[in-house]
Order: structure tokens, then C-alpha cells, then sequence
């Protein structure tokens, strides 16, 4: 007969612990291992341009320091490879001999700031939208799905590039931004008026789907509330496309403001961004490359590191994925 400290013994060790999907997600992610390499980098690209200051301070950089005295006629510098030394890590830019390294910690404020804010806006709308089209449907539904419909028929692009002057005079005539600061609130605004409707219909057909489910029926059947259907049923539902779409569309506002700012109707100087620095090393490109692989490569690094990212995280929040 087999005792009972034994058969306690035998329970315990074939007890099968649950998981909640949070759990299986991390998980699975943390098994990705380009995808924790990219967080990782992604998460000291962040923290790098947020503390820029006290980086650069450490470093004894200084992004308006002018090295004139090393820079010949044509703007190239003197010093060899461009001045990468222990002073300068990443070398001058020409033309004004300022520290890259300086510039490329201090631009990046002004581009994760349009990026971050651009696509918070961007799913907050998209979200809001998608669920009261999908979770009401009929009229309303079809309202929002025509105006939609009429927002993705405009070429998005070029309509930025046609009204950035006229709507970047008129933001500064209301005297509340002048300047790049006003340039910044364009940005924002345009990218954000255009980038949510994709998202909206991703998240419509996704409540079209849960709303049909048993626990939303369950709970319109004891009486809760819209309210409360939406945000106690629906959102938690909701938040991992949601996820997705902000570590893709974040990489992809950061390349769209550097695209403006290098096309000159985006931040101008002398504010300093990946664009503008990028567009200041393509007049020295064939005498001096060096300047445009680097900010070119740290532009591709970030971007490639946050796509990196969000493709990890869609395989995990993805409950269809073998990995």
C-alpha cells in the first residue's frame, strides 16, 4: 500500500502549473533571441537620447562647441579619420567642426519626440475609432468607415509635402509656436491625421470578432454597461496588436521625420536631427564618407532594431506561432 507522504510526494511533482497569456508571451520572446538582442539595444538607444545631457557631460562633448581651427578651406577636417579620437568619439562633422557624437545624442531627442508622440496619437485615434465603428456597427459604422475610406485615398506624402509651408505659416500666425517648434506640431499633427486610419480598421475588425465571443455576450446578458463592455472586455482584448503597431510604427515616424527634415520641410536648422545631419554629409560624401555612414548606419541600426522588436513581439503575442 502506498503511503500517504508518498502519494502527496507524486501529486505535487505532476502538478501542472497554469500560465495567464502575459506569461506565454514573455515566454515565448524572451526564446527569440534577436528579439531580446534588439530590445535591449532599442531600450539603450532610448535611454541614450533621454539622457543625452549628462551622456555628453560624462563624455566631455558639447554639441555647439565649434572646432574651427581643425576644419581647412572646404570644410573637411584636418585631423586623421575625420577627428575619432578619445575627445571626440565618432569624429567632427564639416563644415563647422561640431562633435558628431554630440549632435547625433541631441538629435535624436527632436526625432524620438516627433516619433513618440506621433504614434501615441496616431493608436489613441485609431483605437478609439475602431472600436466604436466595430462594437456599434450599422450607421455609425458606416460613417466612420466612408470618412476612412476617404482619408486612405489621399496620397498622404505628397499632401504633406504640398501644405507644409501654408499650415506651418498658419501655426505660427496663432502665436502660440514659432519656428521649428511649429514645424514639430505640423509633423506631429499630419502624420498622425494620416497614419490612423490603417489602424483603426485593424482594430475594427478585431472587435467585430470579440464582441461575438461568449464573455461579451455574458456580460451584456447580466446588464453591464457600453462602458464597461468596452473597457473592461474589450481593450484588454485588444492590447496586443496594439503593441505591435507601436513598435512598428515608431521606427517608421522616425525614418518619415528624417525623410521631411532631409527635404528641408521638415526641423530645420540650427536645430540639429538625424535629417538634417543626414542631409549636411551628403555635400561631402565623396570626399569625406565617413560622416554620411555614420549617421546613415545609426539611422538603419535604430530603425532596424525597433522593426526587430515588433516582429518578436507579433510572434509572441501570436498564439498561432510555433516559435
Amino acid at each position: 500500500m502506498v503511503s500517504t507522504k508518498k502519494l502527496g510526494n507524486a501529486n505535487s511533482a505532476g502538478q501542472i502549473t497554469g500560465r495567464s497569456p502575459r506569461q506565454i508571451a514573455w515566454r515565448r520572446f524572451r526564446r527569440n533571441k534577436v528579439g531580446m538582442v534588439a530590445a535591449l539595444l532599442s531600450v539603450i538607444i532610448l535611454m541614450l537620447s533621454l539622457f543625452a545631457p549628462v551622456v555628453c557631460k560624462v563624455l566631455g562633448i558639447n554639441p555647439d562647441e565649434l572646432n574651427l581651427d581643425v576644419i581647412d578651406n572646404s570644410g573637411i577636417p584636418t585631423l586623421p579619420n575625420g577627428g575619432i579620437s578619445l575627445q571626440h568619439p565618432l569624429g567632427l562633422t564639416p563644415g563647422i567642426g561640431r562633435d558628431l557624437l554630440a549632435n547625433l545624442l541631441y538629435g535624436s531627442r527632436i526625432s524620438f519626440t516627433v516619433a513618440i508622440l506621433t504614434t501615441s496619437l496616431t493608436v489613441f485615434i485609431g483605437l478609439m475609432v475602431g472600436i466604436v465603428g466595430g462594437y456599434f456597427r450599422g450607421r455609425i459604422d458606416d460613417y466612420l468607415g466612408r470618412f476612412t475610406d476617404f482619408l486612405l485615398a489621399f496620397p498622404a506624402f505628397f499632401m504633406i509635402v504640398a501644405l507644409s509651408e501654408p499650415m506651418v505659416a498658419r501655426i505660427q500666425d496663432t502665436g502660440l509656436v514659432k519656428g521649428n517648434s511649429a514645424r514639430i506640431v505640423f509633423l506631429i499633427f499630419f502624420l498622425s491625421f494620416f497614419g490612423w486610419p490603417g489602424f483603426s480598421r485593424l482594430v475594427r475588425s478585431q472587435v467585430l470578432s470579440l464582441r461575438e465571443r461568449d464573455f461579451v455576450t455574458a456580460a451584456q446578458a447580466m446588464g453591464a454597461s457600453r462602458r464597461r463592455i468596452i473597457f473592461k472586455e474589450l481593450m484588454p482584448n485588444l492590447w496586443a496588436p496594439v503593441i505591435v503597431v507601436v513598435s512598428l510604427s515608431l521606427p517608421g515616424y522616425l525614418a518619415a521625420e528624417a525623410v521631411f527634415s532631409f527635404l528641408g520641410i521638415g526641423i530645420q536648422a540650427p536645430a540639429t536631427t538625424w535629417g538634417i545631419l543626414l542631409d549636411s554629409s551628403r555635400r561631402f560624401v565623396t570626399v569625406y564618407p565617413n560622416f554620411f555612414l555614420i549617421v546613415a548606419g545609426s539611422l538603419v541600426l535604430v530603425v532596424l532594431a525597433f522593426n526587430l522588436v515588433g516582429d518578436a513581439l507579433r510572434d509572441a503575442l501570436d498564439p498561432r506561432s510555433e516559435r
